[in-house]
């Protein structure tokens, strides 16, 4: 009988200490420490799945069709090297709108818009902080600057805004590792400099 009283008895503690402790880890679950590489890892696999390359990089035509440059991933609409014509904007009054063929480009009602260098080169993202990282997506705001122009068309910051902090910080710090492209992107056309 003794025997079973003190099984029971460990039994019991055993059980009120997996249970505490249980409870304190997930009341700490929102204080796990990330590391940096967490961070750029989670950051490759989102630039990746939302597909930042569709419009930020160039493309290269392949066998395989169209594929990202490499040497120039993220760099946005480089001028020297996309030799665009005038856009031909009477489509646009039957309701199209129109991409350059490496989709760096577009034109619409807003005017002509450029995608922005997003690489680690200081003319892109490279003297960025955070912290405009996060108000360009959040806010759509140029540059993440608070007096900044909106970005425009055909960028989805209204979409990449519902993204956690966590994701947002993430992206930056990927970004922030990627090779840096010397690239000035022009600024936007209006719709009366199309014409």
């Amino acid at each position: 009988m003794k025997k079973s009283v003190l099984f029971f008895v460990a039994a019991v503690g055993a059980l009120s200490f997996a249970l505490t402790a249980c409870t304190s880890a997930s009341a700490d679950a929102g204080d796990v420490v990330i590391t940096k590489d967490s961070m750029i890892r989670r950051g490759s696999y989102l630039v990746n799945a939302i597909g930042c390359d569709d419009c930020h990089s160039q493309k290269i035509f392949t066998e395989h069709g169209f594929e990202v440059d490499m040497e120039h991933r993220f760099s946005g609409y480089m001028g020297e090297r996309t030799k665009l014509g005038k856009p031909n904007t009477s489509v646009m009054k039957d309701g199209y709108m129109l991409f350059a063929q490496d989709l760096t480009s577009a034109v619409g009602p807003w005017g002509q818009s450029f995608a922005a260098n997003i690489s680690s080169d200081a003319t892109g993202i490279g003297n960025w902080t955070e912290e405009q990282f996060i108000r360009a997506l959040r806010e759509g705001k140029s540059k993440g600057l608070k007096e900044g122009r909106p970005l425009l068309p055909p960028m989805p910051w209204f979409v990449y805004r519902n993204l956690s902090d966590l994701d947002l910080k993430s992206i930056f710090a990927y970004l922030k590792t990627s090779k840096p492209v010397e690239n000035r992107v022009p600024g936007p056309k209006s719709p009366m400099e199309l014409k």
